[in-house]
């Protein structure tokens, strides 16, 4: 039977409408999001009710691209590129690149390159609590399941088609790099990595399937960090360096990207070893 095509030339023109429209739906979303604030809607609610006008809001623009590339974007979802297998490898990938982010924020810390807050507790003081079911099943919908599926469509499927033509490397690289720029400036560079390893693994699999379950994952656990863990941790300036703290996250941190380029070259080296370059593929 003959495979699905699910890549395809995107024209330059397409990828701007796409990009420009969803900078438009997310500055429509931080105008709701003040609006909901002064109003005396709590922060989090204000958040996750704002997002949930973005899908609408690409669809309204988007649609006519859309009507035209359905085959593309539904291919890009085909239910027999999901796996068990599969799904087990992103939820790995996403639960590394959490604790790569909180590694490097420990270390961070420990020799002083995140400046403390002298009027904090000093701590490490940490306790768990996480808000009532209905806001934290809002948080999942928008942070877990829509923010990862129209940020892969957008900064996988569309953009890394889209630089395709001028070679691999710089369609990973852009797509990593467009990734970024839609994130808050103090992200950037961890989303940039982030993005990388997100666009070699849609490359490998020619699917949204694994990078978008490992994103999925990664956003799922920064919801509970964000939400349902509260701490403080601001060592004196007196104290720092912290030498054991450092160097114990900068070891787990070591391993932990040794672990992830390995699992990404598996990834790679199976992808290659399969016909049409269907990866995970079951028999």
């Amino acid at each position: 039977m003959t495979e699905q095509r699910i890549d395809q030339r995107i024209a330059p023109t397409t990828l701007i409408a796409i990009l420009v429209s969803m900078t438009a739906a997310l500055v429509f979303r931080a105008w709701l999001q003040m609006t909901l604030l002064q109003r005396g809607v709590a922060p989090q609610m204000a958040a996750d009710l704002s997002y949930l006008v973005v899908p609408p809001t690409l669809m309204f623009f988007l649609l006519p691209i859309w009507r035209t590339e359905r085959q593309f974007v539904a291919g890009q979802f085909r239910p027999a590129n999901l796996t068990g297998k599969l799904v087990i490898i992103g939820i790995a990938i996403g639960v590394m690149l959490r604790l790569l982010w909180w590694t490097q924020l420990v270390a961070g810390v420990s020799f002083g390159v995140y400046a403390s807050d002298p009027q904090s507790a000093v701590g490490p003081t940490f306790a768990f609590g996480c808000p009532n079911i209905a806001t934290m099943a809002l948080g999942i919908l928008t942070t877990v399941l829509l923010t990862p599926v129209i940020e892969e469509l957008i900064h996988r499927a569309y953009v890394i088609n889209a630089l395709l033509p001028r070679g691999r490397s710089i369609a990973i690289l852009g797509s990593a790099v467009v990734f970024a720029i839609f994130h808050r400036s103090g992200a950037w560079v961890f989303a940039c990595l982030a993005g990388v390893a997100f666009a070699w693994l849609y490359w490998c699999t020619r699917s949204l399937w694994l990078s978008l379950i490992a994103h999925a994952t990664f956003n799922g656990l920064t919801l509970l960090d964000w939400r349902c863990v509260s701490g403080q941790w601001n060592p004196r300036a007196a104290d720092i360096p912290l030498i054991e703290t450092g160097i114990t996250a900068l070891t787990i941190m070591l391993a932990t990207v040794v672990a992830l380029v390995a699992t990404l070259y598996r990834i790679s080296t199976e992808a290659n070893n399969r016909p049409g370059n269907r990866f995970l593929k079951e028999r």
